[in-house]
This record gives C-alpha cells, structure tokens and sequence, in this order.
C-alpha cells in the first residue's frame, strides 16, 4: 500500500512547458531537457495533461486515439525516454483518462457513424421525441443542447461537453472492456498513476429523462449509484493489480460521503478525489463569469468540513489551489502586487500542511501571476472567448467584460513556463501559442539565484516525508469565526502541529486556545520567525504561515 500522505504531484501541461523542436508549442522532449529543474522540486510523480492523438478541439480531452502521441508532443519513443529518466530520478507518471467521452474523430464513433450496430451501443444514441424536439432537454457544460444530430441519421448522440466529445455508454460491457485495454496498455508500459476526468458522471441512466431545473439536472448523471460498482471494476481489472497505484478522480458538483466511498481503500475504488467547491468562493452568486471578492469565511468552511469530513470516513483528499483550468490562486487568495512571495508562500503552506496529497501546477513554485493582457486578441481559450460575448451580450460595457476575462480565464494558468527574463520567458525561440508577460521579475532563472518561493516549496515537500503528524495526522479546525485567519492543528500519537494562516495583507491578533499554549518549536514560518512557546495572544504579520510543533 502507497503511503498517500507522504507524496506530492506535480501537474505538468505540456503545451505550456518547455518547447524543444521550435514551433511555439511545448512538447515531450522539452520535459525531458528540464529534468535537473523537476529533480530539485524533489515530487514524488507528474501529472500530465493529455498528449494523445485529438484534434485539440478541448486541448486534448477530446481524444482520438487513446494509445498513439500527438505528433503535435512528439513520438512513444519520446514518452518511453521521458518514463525512464523519470524513473531514474524516482518520480513516477501519471497519465490523463477522459474515458466518460471521446472524440467525434475516434474510430469507435467513425464505425458507428457508417452503420456498424456494434459501435452504435457505444455512444447514447436516441431518437428525438415524437414532436420532433431533442431526445431531452439536458444542456451541455459548454453552453446548448447536450444532443447534436448523428450523421444523416433520424438519431441523436449525447455530449455532456462540446459536440465533438460524445459520452460513452458505460452500460455496454463492450465499452468498459475497452477503457480497461485502454488503462492496461498504459500500466504495460509501466505507468503506475492515472487521473480519471470527469469520472463520476460515467454513470448516466439508460432511461435519460428530462430535467425540472439545471440543480436537479446535474443529479441524473452525477454520482449515481453505479459509478461506485463501475470504479471497483475498473479497479479490480487494471490499477488494482498494482500494489504502486496511485488513482485520482476529478468529481464534478460531488459530495462528501460520495468522496469517502470512492477513496476509502476498503471499497477499492480509488486513491483519492480532486474537488472544486472551495475553488467557487470567488463566483458571485454561484456564476464564474462574475468579479467579486472572494469569501474568506466560505472558504475556511469549505476546507474544514471536507478535512473533518474525509478523515472521519477513512477517505482521502487531493488538495490543491492550481491547474490548468483554474486562474492562478494567488490573484484569487494572496496579493500578486505587494506581498506576491509571502501569499504564494502562505496559499502553499495552507494547503501543504493539510491531510491529504498536495498537488502543485507549473509555475506555482515560482508564485507566477495572471498575465497583463491588453485585448481579447491575446486569449486563446474558446470558453473565455465566448463568456466574453455572452458578457456583452446582456448589456456590459467591453471594459466590464474585459476586466471578468481577465481575472477568470482559464488562460491565465496556461501561459508559457517562464525560465528565463527574454522575450517569450525561454520557453520557445519563436512566437509560442500563448503569450508570456511579468517574466522579467518572475522566472526560473531569476528565482533559483535569489528568490525565496521555490525553496519555501522544497522545505513543504521535504517536511512531508519526514514528519508522519503531516503526512498521516488527523485534522481539527481551531479559531472558526476568525474573520483573517485560518488556522488548524494536525495531530498524531500525542504530537501536535498547530498551523495558522494570515490571509490578508495586514497584521492580525489571534487568541491562541488555552490547550496549545505550550513550549515547541517552529516546524516553517514564511517570515522566518523564532518562537519557543505559543503564547495567549499570537501577532501574524500580512500574509504570514506559521507552523508550531508542541
């Protein structure tokens, strides 16, 4: 059995890593030039986002083929290279699964488009209702109808996410035999990690009803009792073979007893879960396409019930701020303009010295920011494009608009890694697909000669492999109605480790409970503080993280 508790993932996004054979594009070979910089992290195991073939329609979770690489990202013999130099340095790979959906140009949906019965039990394929409308009224994530029309057919074809993804019937045994192929080609190369997305909503009905309302829309394919069985035998008949396995499952609008049994190891389903609810303290009334301030107390609360929650039911937690879906963190939570290291350092260690397995997303470790674009004209991502619209569409002025994309585009994460202060931050010699700004102050050169983030990240990494109160301690929130701070005390076999977290930039006074004013020492403090004993009353200077074993 892994020691979850113990290790850290690092989530590299290709595209936007390094680019090696000069066509803008970050590819597999550039990974492997930059294995002394990952080797330095000290991770245990990187996640990557997909390199299969696709037509790059939803930047590779659309895929064609589940066993060949992109040419866009290089060969096998590439990836096979990058596994072993990997290995060589002890970090493991953990290979993207989009198995709920595959592309519109994979071969399965291609045979059942030309007829073949055999692939048409593949997909969810419907007749429209008999007044002609839409087999029902489910709405796409992307935006419009979830059903597009198959071919030349009277049928149509179930999408959940953009009308080239089409949703794969889980119910057809045929289908689940396949994905598992599919995860044991990877594991006979030896990948021993696999990220399954979207996984909890594989377990739509047969009978696809309509929906009262978008709220109860959601409950009709998500976390419905059947994705338990079909993830213990996908389990039992691939990663379950593997005593080194580490799984996550990314769960959409999930809950937590759901998450305790998906990540309990007695129901032998998976490793752990990513989870999104803390991520939306910042949508004002539920809507991303908002700017608003983030809510503190929400979040504190969020963290805290699903930490309680998950430890009380045996269940395990991918913590995280940052991924390629997400802006970046420290614009949300800290202050990127005057305490960028000090909030970066904080978010960290807030999530670091949590129960469960931190993930960190490229570029994290330097405390990057959101880029400063001037005009849409600079984005890429089609979701932020089409906010943008829909934003002036309802009466907003384009500066108003503008100014949401900014703080909310998925872009913002998928800038280029920035190695160095030239013009496109090293990470290419010509024109990459996205721009990089802000490189000449943040960067990996500059960081490694004199900035203080990335060893703040070694010493969190380092800390939990060597102190069990960290990586196996259980939770309990301390000073819920703080308003500034949150704070927490993680405890093992009479060892406490007391960690309080200033998430604003001016100075806050905290009452310290009587039962951990006590003598110890600092395990990590961002400002490097001296403190023998926790006294009654403790001052945290802005953005402060401090760590105390008693």
């Amino acid at each position: 059995m892994q020691n979850l508790g113990q290790k850290v993932i690092y989530q590299i996004y290709p595209k936007s890593f390094y680019d090696a054979n000069g066509d803008g594009i970050g590819d597999l070979r550039g990974i492997i030039e930059k294995i002394d910089y990952i080797k330095k992290l000290n991770v245990d195991m990187i996640w990557f986002n997909p390199f299969y073939v696709s037509p790059q329609n939803d930047n590779g979770y659309d895929i064609a083929n589940y066993r060949e690489i992109d040419p866009l990202f290089g060969t096998m013999a590439d990836f096979e290279e990058l596994q072993a130099k990997l290995a060589d340095i002890g970090v493991g790979v953990m290979l993207d699964m989009v198995l709920n959906h595959c592309s519109t140009e994979h071969e399965w949906f291609k045979k059942a488009l030309a007829g073949d019965e055999k692939y048409r039990k593949f997909f969810y394929l419907r007749p429209g209702k008999p007044d002609g409308s839409l087999p029902n009224n489910w709405q796409s994530k992307f935006g419009g109808p979830a059903w597009s029309k198959f071919g030349d057919t009277d049928l149509y074809y179930l999408h959940l996410y953009d009308p080239t993804q089409a949703d794969l019937d889980w119910h057809n045994p045929e289908v689940r035999k396949e994905l598992e192929d599919v995860v044991n080609f990877w594991r006979g190369k030896g990948v021993r990690g696999f990220r399954f997305d979207v996984i909890n909503v594989i377990g739509k009905s047969e009978d696809l009803v309509d929906s009262t309302d978008p709220t109860e829309e959601k409950t009709l394919y998500t976390d419905t009792p059947v994705v338990h069985d079909y993830l213990k035998e996908l389990n039992r008949t691939t990663f379950g073979q593997d005593e080194d396995s580490i799984t996550v499952g990314e769960m959409s609008s999930t809950t937590i007893p759901n998450s305790v049994r998906y990540t309990n190891p007695k129901e032998k389903e998976l490793s752990m879960v990513f989870t999104f609810h803390h991520l939306k303290v910042d949508y004002k009334d539920g809507e991303k396409w908002t700017k608003t301030p983030f809510d503190f107390m929400k979040l504190k609360g969020l963290l805290s019930s699903w930490q309680t929650g998950m430890t009380e039911g045996g269940g395990w937690n991918a913590v995280f701020w940052n991924n390629h879906d997400q802006p970046w963190a420290l614009n949300r939570f800290g202050d990127p303009v005057h305490y960028r290291e000090k909030s970066a350092e904080m978010l960290a260690a807030t999530i670091h010295f949590l129960r469960g397995t931190p993930f960190i997303y490229q570029g994290e470790e330097l405390g990057m920011v959101n880029p400063d674009y001037q005009s849409m004209d600079e984005y890429v991502d089609v979701e932020c494009k089409n906010a943008y619209q829909e934003l002036l569409d309802k009466g907003m002025s384009e500066d108003e608009a503008f100014a949401i994309i900014k703080a909310k585009s998925r872009d913002n994460s998928r800038v280029p890694m920035h190695w160095d202060d030239s013009k496109y931050a090293g990470f290419s010699q010509v024109k990459p697909w996205l721009l990089p700004t802000h490189q000449d102050e943040i960067n990996v050169k500059k960081e490694l000669a004199e900035g203080e983030v990335f060893a703040f990240y070694q010493k969190l990494i380092a800390l939990r492999k060597q102190e069990a109160v960290i990586s196996a301690g259980g939770f309990r929130e301390i000073l819920p109605d703080d308003q500034q701070v949150f704070a927490y005390v993680r405890e093992l076999d009479g060892e406490k480790l007391v960690v309080f977290n200033n998430f604003y930039g001016k100075e806050a006074v905290v009452s310290v409970p009587s039962d951990l004013q006590e003598c110890g020492q600092v395990l990590l403090d961002n400002y490097q503080r001296e403190l023998s004993c926790l006294p009654s009353e403790l001052s945290l200077r802005p953005y402060e993280s401090l760590a105390f074993r008693i």
